[in-house]
């Protein structure tokens, strides 16, 4: 079965696509609010030095170089989109989580579109107590820090704290709008698409500073090549593994109606080998920034306890790679149960008749569901695992001087792929309006 990006090669055309005038306005609309998101990453935070803040992290690592390369080096320029969609991220992380534990919101979140909306209001206040409590973090210890330029912060003191608040606030709140403009006026997928744009508006320069190495001996030509090669084959492991799926076969009974016979087809359930998809690697780095909001850019000064903070929350310190694996575990099968019900799949199957051969329909067939879904997210587990952690062996072991890897790639070609079905979802429906239109005139005619 051909994937949406090989369909959409095949039956994409310049003369089909010049005649989708909505799609394009689409793809004009989103490109402009990555434009605008973009040029945010570059206004430097009021009240600060530039100079002493490129200074200071000039090379952030960790769990602070992870989010800066999600944000776009917005992070490591103390921009006002500093924290990107990140506080966003981390109170859906919180409501799905609580989602499980509370009845009020599990009864919500069945409800449909109304639940949904409410859900999202919920999201939103959430988004802003986060942002509070990260901005305050950040602009507490901006004032204790300092470079060999001289202090971070011009003129430290309420209204600077003031400032920065109400500045990470807003700049949040404006790319949670953003988000939902692309996905609502744009070509979906919104939130993934401003982490996606951060990405990728990093490739120019870290391939710079990688023929910089080559050039001046940093780095050996063997070693550029083989990060290339090595690059290359990561991406072809992970669209592999991304369209890798389990198909379990679901036999439908004959039936008839009158003197016909109908049915009796055998179907297929696809199961995905990595069900969750990005999910688990972007809420887990949203969780292990909450600690080190402030550590990561305390440096020497502040409080003995965020020193050590981030130093065992560092790049490829055994502690940040644990939690870091143990919380992409955790929200690869959390996600994952969230999104396919074993119990109603097996109740819906049996409702229309259907069954897997061999087994019972019900309860034994949820039970099957489980078992092959729970063996799948394994192995799924463990690709991502894998994947986010080869950033950590590329800047510990051979001295990469950037964060692009395992993670950013996984982020890169998944919602390249998820876009690239968007927008063949937006020219087949096209398709079908010129024909629902072809045959309203010729219906007419007649």
């Amino acid at each position: 079965m051909a994937s949406a990006a090989e369909q959409l090669v095949a039956n994409l055309n310049l003369g089909a696509f010049g005649k989708a005038t909505e799609l394009k306005n689409r793809i004009w609309f989103t490109l402009a609010c990555l434009v605008v998101y973009r040029l945010g990453t570059y206004i430097p935070m009021p009240g600060i030095d530039p100079a002493v803040i490129r200074d200071i992290f000039s090379r952030p690592s960790g769990i602070v170089g992870m989010v800066d390369a999600f944000a776009g080096g917005a992070l490591s320029r103390m921009s006002i989109f500093a924290l990107g969609i990140m506080p966003y991220i981390s109170a859906s992380i919180i409501l799905q989580l609580m989602s499980a534990v509370s009845p009020q919101l599990e009864a919500l979140r069945k409800e449909g579109e109304a639940g949904r909306k409410k859900i999202n209001q919920y999201t939103r206040y959430s988004t802003v107590i986060l942002a509070i409590m990260q901005g305050f973090g950040i602009a507490m210890s901006l004032e204790g820090t300092t470079g060999t330029g001289g202090a971070a912060v011009i003129d430290p003191g309420f209204v600077f704290r003031l400032t920065t608040v109400i500045t990470v606030v807003g700049a949040t709140l404006f790319l949670m709008w953003l988000g939902e403009q692309i996905t609502a006026r744009g070509v979906g997928n919104g939130i993934s698409l401003i982490i996606f744009s951060g990405i990728v508006a990093n490739i120019p320069v870290s391939t710079g500073e990688i023929l910089e190495l080559g050039r001046t001996g940093g780095m050996s030509v063997i070693t550029i090549l083989a990060l290339i090669i090595g690059g290359i084959g990561v991406i072809g492991a992970i669209v592999f593994l991304e369209r890798a799926q389990r198909r379990i076969i679901v036999q439908y009974p004959k039936r008839q109606v009158g003197t016909k016979m109908f049915g009796g087809e055998a179907s297929h359930l696809p199961l995905k080998l990595n069900t969750s998809g990005v999910i688990p690697p972007i809420f887990a780095s949203s969780l292990l920034l909450l600690p080190v909001t402030v550590a990561g850019f305390s440096g020497t000064s502040g409080p003995e306890w965020l020193a050590d903070i981030n130093v065992y929350l560092g790049s490829g310190q055994p502690l940040f790679l644990a939690l870091y694996v143990a919380l992409i575990v955790f929200f690869a099968f959390f996600y994952t149960a969230i999104i396919f019900n074993p119990t109603d799949t097996a109740d819906n199957l049996k409702k229309y008749g259907g069954f897997i051969p061999g087994i019972r329909p019900g309860k034994n067939t949820a039970d099957y569901f489980d078992y092959v879904l729970t063996r799948l997210t394994v192995v799924g587990a463990a690709y991502l695992a894998g994947i986010c952690v080869l950033p950590e062996y590329l800047i510990g072991g051979i001295g990469v001087p950037f964060y692009f890897g395992g993670t950013s790639l996984l982020i890169v070609v998944s919602v390249t792929m998820d876009t690239v079905s968007q927008i063949q979802g937006h020219l087949l429906a096209h398709q079908y309006e010129g024909l629902i239109r072809k045959s309203k005139l010729r219906g007419r005619r007649g």
